[in-house]
């Protein structure tokens, strides 16, 4: 599903980003051949997150990344990130386009990563968690994965990234309720940040 360009691009960053900020990956064993895609749900700390979390995993791994609608606007950096398949999304209002573009990208057979708490948090587990990732979870039909970056970013240092188990979404009916959709987002990010050891108020 991934396009050369995304090949090149992957196979020259890697080794370079990775000197720099080693990670340590673990519980890719969750994330079973067969039975994705995935809503994988990430805590955001640093820039640096999504980089780490593409660049870490098998480059066979097909992943969309929604990344907020500022950083297309930027010459160059735009067409790249639509290049490697990022699409935007306005984090300030309710972007339809951006959800049904996530929706459909995960019944076409693609994992999709985002962070349910929408931006960077500098005091990890206490922060607003928005419904997007239970509802598109329910929508899609696909189980919720918490991941665990963790927060301190040195370089040479080893940076964990941890992948749970999978898990689907609990709700009622055939589309679910928006407080089952917060209820789903709020229990994927506990369960991300237990992960490192954090707990998720």
């Amino acid at each position: 599903m991934r396009n050369k360009f995304y090949a090149a691009v992957w196979r020259v960053l890697r080794p370079l980003v990775l000197f720099f900020l080693p990670v340590e990956l673990r519980g890719t064993e969750n994330l079973k051949e067969g039975e994705g895609p995935y809503l994988l749900c990430a805590n955001h700390s640093n820039l640096w997150d999504p980089v780490l979390f593409v660049l870490s995993m098998p480059q066979a791994f097909n992943v969309r990344i929604m990344a907020k609608k500022q950083l297309f606007s930027i010459p160059v950096l735009g067409g790249f990130l639509r290049a490697i398949g990022v699409f935007p999304v306005d984090r300030g209002h309710s972007d339809i386009g951006a959800v049904k573009t996530a929706i459909q990208s995960l019944r076409d057979g693609w994992n999709l990563f985002l962070f349910p708490e929408g931006t960077r948090v500098k005091n990890p587990g206490h922060a607003e968690i928005k419904s997007g990732a239970g509802m598109m979870a329910i929508r899609a039909g696909v189980k919720l994965v918490p991941v665990f970056i963790g927060t301190k970013k040195r370089l040479f240092r080893r940076t964990p990234i941890i992948i749970g188990a999978p898990f689907a979404p609990e709700y009622t009916g055939r589309k679910g309720t928006a407080e089952e959709y917060t209820a789903n987002a709020r229990e994927v990010m506990r369960r991300a940040y237990a992960l490192g050891g954090i707990e998720c108020e």
